[in-house]
């Protein structure tokens, strides 16, 4: 993917092979060599899992590098979670470092992390997509207004759906809850402002991790002749990416037009993962778009913040499209979905398209099941 950087009034703007996403300004002139970055996964998290933790790890690790620290204690580091039975340890471990901020990457993190945050005042907290209480002057609550990318990317969905002539985009979630809700409402109204009778099928896997269920989601979706699939399941859209790319190696390039199926990615561009070849040799790419979040923008800002004494503590930072926190990959989009993406990104920034979400959403029972039922 062809990228280009340009600096225009103190925001950096990324063209991404012809869409335009704009990310935060990394503060540059901290002086500080005592101050440390420290991230504890949600479970089942890795720093190579083409999703939330890699993601999140890669702006620590670029905070690091910008201020000449080094991956270990005194500078940065992670702490991955096998389980939810690991988090206060990880916690207890970061601060026995003494590291100057944690990171807890993800909500499931929220009560450990805010139990750590009350035993240890002096030691500064960040807390990603969940709002910790506000009385804890040492956390800082980073949130992202998903919905807005999301919308984008149904877009993309419904136009890319109606041109293979099918009517049902395919929606697969890790566990039900606020976060993914917010992907899945969004998602719902992009694909609706397209074509309102256009149906989108959810699935949830009750799993963050477990790919062969992802597997089993997306095969299931693609019997029912489903082409255009978006996961916002982390490890378990893994296994979603391995059925459909499957799926599309045993296609001849003539069959490309009406039974390939596409991937929509989440959180970091998934467009590498949607590379492969068909049953005679054609290089192809299945990944639509994905639906960026910058995580890793939002915990260099927190950290950058606390150095210079002007940290957040006891305050939700929210992160939307005009703020650089999300946004989505136009390069494999074709030219009519790319100009109506980029028009609806305009007008999401103006305010002519306004997004409601109010920290829940249900869609229709019918329309949505899960694994566990």
């Amino acid at each position: 993917m062809v990228s280009k950087k340009v600096m225009i009034g103190g925001a950096v703007l990324v063209v991404l092979a012809g869409g335009a996403y704009a990310l935060s300004a990394s503060h540059t002139s901290v002086s500080k060599n005592d101050f440390s970055l420290a991230m504890v996964s949600d479970e089942g998290g890795n720093i190579s899992d083409h999703s939330f933790t890699e993601i999140s790890w890669k702006g620590v690790k670029s905070w690091g590098e910008s201020h000449d620290l080094k991956k270990g204690k005194g500078g940065y580091d992670y702490f991955l979670s096998k389980t939810q039975a690991d988090f206060d340890t990880n916690f207890q471990q970061a601060q026995a470092a003494k590291f100057s901020m944690i990171a807890g990457i993800g909500f499931n993190l929220q009560n450990s992390l805010e139990k750590a945050a009350k035993q240890n005042p002096d030691t500064k907290y960040a807390l990603v997509d969940a709002q910790a209480n506000p009385k804890l002057k040492n956390v800082t609550s980073l949130m992202f207004k998903s919905e807005q990318s999301s919308y984008l990317a149904g877009v993309a969905a419904a136009m890319q759906a109606k041109a293979e002539g099918t009517d049902t985009i395919g929606f697969i979630g890790g566990q039900y809850g606020p976060v993914v809700g917010r992907f899945e409402y969004g998602f719902r109204q992009g694909v609706a402002s397209v074509d309102k009778n256009m149906k989108v099928s959810s699935i949830y896997a009750a799993s963050y991790s477990d790919a062969a269920k992802g597997t089993l989601i997306a095969n299931t979706m693609m019997a029912k002749n489903i082409k255009v699939i978006f996961h916002v399941a982390g490890g378990v859209g893994n296994g979603a990416f391995t059925a459909v790319k499957s799926h599309n190696q045993a296609l001849k390039s003539d069959q490309l037009a009406k039974e390939k199926v596409w991937m929509i990615g989440v959180d970091i561009d998934q467009t590498p993962q949607g590379a492969y070849k068909t049953a005679d040799g054609k290089k192809d790419n299945f990944t639509l778009t994905s639906s960026l979040t910058e995580v890793g923008n939002g915990l260099k800002n927190a950290a950058n913040d606390a150095m210079k004494d002007k940290f957040q503590g006891g305050k939700t930072v929210w992160y939307g499209i005009k703020d650089g926190g999300v946004g989505v990959i136009t390069s494999n989009m074709p030219a009519d979905e790319k100009k109506a993406v980029t028009a609806d990104q305009k007008k999401i920034e103006d305010g002519s398209i306004s997004l409601k979400y109010t920290g829940q959403y249900d869609a229709p029972k019918a329309n949505r099941t899960s694994l566990t039922n």
